[in-house]
């Protein structure tokens, strides 16, 4: 079974909402999705039978159930049965708390099935020929873990990261030192639909960027950026690529010295590593650009390169676009904020 893990994450305001352009009619797609709530049914198993249940449950979910075990609780795949669950049998009492919290705030998750759904009919439209997932299994983890996947057959929603940003145990040195406060803020219930629509991205267009110079990287991440704001038409810009709408905001209005950044420090063209990290990687804030300043601000860049792209070149499909060398998209641009 594939899996592609996403480890992550709003008010409207000027510069950050994704509605330029009027979005297609998708009402004549038809999706087929149906939600199933696999944490509800493993926090209800019989403790007196936990064993036999627990086996049940997981003959039930054929192409979840044994990386639920594996992958995201880390079971050695050389346990015996007593063993798995007398493991799955402590987590779940560790985790009722958690659980407990995410029926509180997942109680119905049918508006989120709802956006869901309708960000699929987007995809199809766009990529007709791509096999959408027909399920959603919510489900909680370890909070230092995994949280939503993209399986063959399903959107796999870890909703023990997105509790709300407030939730106590995020604060935890445990799950601190996986997800600080810069990751942790977007462990909000409205990043569902943009988490899980990045993963049909990324599953569309696996990223492949060793060996490439950061301006490439910089279009790679632009042209994901773009894909996604078309699934996802009328969402805000700042959630789509995880900045706050105060943060947006700033990088337009600073857009120039943004782009500043790169140009007159010949950082473009370089291919070190450990330089790249610096403006693509998840960090806190851009060094440079002060504290107020937000991270993997090449992605930001490299988004408006892009934009500009299209707008030129408005008829390029959004296969074509992801067809197109990073660097043509760069040089045909010519973008100068």
């Amino acid at each position: 079974m594939r899996l592609l893990f996403g480890l992550i994450i709003i008010s409207s305001v000027l510069f950050s909402c994704n509605s330029g352009e009027k979005a297609p009619d998708v009402s004549n797609i038809s999706i087929s999705l149906k939600t199933q709530r696999f944490e509800r049914e493993l926090f209800a198993l019989d403790t007196a039978h936990f064993q036999a249940n627990l086996e049940q449950l997981i003959a039930k979910y054929p192409s979840f159930g044994e990386n639920f075990l594996s992958a995201i609780l880390g079971t050695d795949p050389q346990w015996n049965a007593d063993s798995v669950s007398s493991y799955v049998k402590g987590f779940v009492a560790a985790y009722r708390n958690v659980y407990d919290s995410s029926e509180t705030v997942f109680k119905d998750f049918s508006p989120y099935e709802k956006e869901l759904k309708k960000s699929l009919q987007f995809v199809k439209y766009y990529f007709p020929n791509y096999k959408v997932p027909e399920n959603i299994i919510t489900y909680i983890g370890p909070l230092n873990g995994y949280g939503d996947i993209v399986s063959d057959d399903a959107l796999i929603v870890g909703l023990h990261l997105h509790l709300g940003k407030n939730f106590s145990l995020y604060k935890s040195e445990l799950v601190q030192q996986t997800y600080p406060d810069y990751i942790s803020n977007h462990f909000e219930p409205d990043y569902i639909v943009v988490n899980n629509l990045k993963n049909i991205v990324l599953d569309l267009f696996p990223e492949k960027l060793e060996d490439r110079s950061l301006v490439q990287q910089m279009v790679e991440k632009g042209k994901r950026l773009f894909v996604l704001s078309k699934v996802l038409p009328g969402s805000d810009e700042n959630k789509l690529i995880g900045y706050t709408a105060v943060q947006l905001k700033d990088c337009y209005e600073h857009e120039k010295n943004i782009w500043d950044l790169f140009v007159q420090n010949n950082l473009l063209q370089t291919i070190d590593n450990n330089i790249i990290k610096n403006y693509i990687g998840e960090s806190p804030k851009t060094q440079e650009l002060g504290d107020a300043s937000p991270g993997y601000i090449g992605s930001f860049a490299g988004w408006q390169i892009v934009k500009k792209y299209m707008k030129k070149y408005p008829e390029t499909s959004l296969q074509k676009l992801m067809a197109t060398d990073a660097d043509t998209i760069f040089q045909e641009a010519k973008y100068k904020p």
